[in-house]
């Protein structure tokens, strides 16, 4: 597994295969899978974090299924551009990863991504209870969704399916 850059994306989603997002949070990890055309992003439910192995194992199992070739890492940047501890973690996390998966990771600047997850969970009306359940998955799938538009901007994402 390594740190590639989205214009490298199009070989290892090959022959069907999905482009998964993750927004990592203190307490679960958000995921959201893209379709085999890589159009749109599905939000899948959260991981609740544990220990590094266990949520590694969980997450893997759910890549598996859903037979990702790629994952797009949300990387929380600072308004200003620069890295903060959070990020230090987000890089952390896909080191760490790389010691069970050939998966690559493209971390993804997720500026604001909570914030437009959680105003469409409003706009759907959901309670702040059910927000609270839904908002990381909801938030990597808005990250999931602007790396597939920037794929389809690179006019790379028409694949041989």
């Amino acid at each position: 597994m390594s740190i590639i850059g989205i214009e490298e994306l199009p070989p290892r989603l090959a022959g069907g295969r999905t482009l998964a997002g993750l927004d990592l949070g203190d307490k679960t990890i958000g995921v959201a899978v893209s379709d085999r055309g890589l159009s749109f992003a599905h939000p899948r439910p959260v991981i609740l974090r544990k220990k590094f192995s266990a949520d590694a194992a969980q997450l893997l199992a759910q890549l598996e299924k859903d037979n990702v070739g790629a994952i797009v890492l949300g990387l929380p940047v600072n308004m200003d551009g620069s890295e903060g501890p959070r990020a230090q973690k987000s890089r952390a996390f896909a080191r760490n990863m790389a010691t069970l998966s050939d998966l690559p990771f493209v971390l993804w600047d997720e500026r604001l991504s909570t914030v437009a997850a959680e105003r469409t969970l409003i706009e759907m009306d959901f309670s702040r209870k059910k927000r609270a359940g839904k908002i990381d998955s909801a938030a990597a799938a808005f990250i999931l969704q602007g790396a597939l538009d920037r794929l389809q901007s690179l006019g790379q994402a028409s694949l041989d399916r």
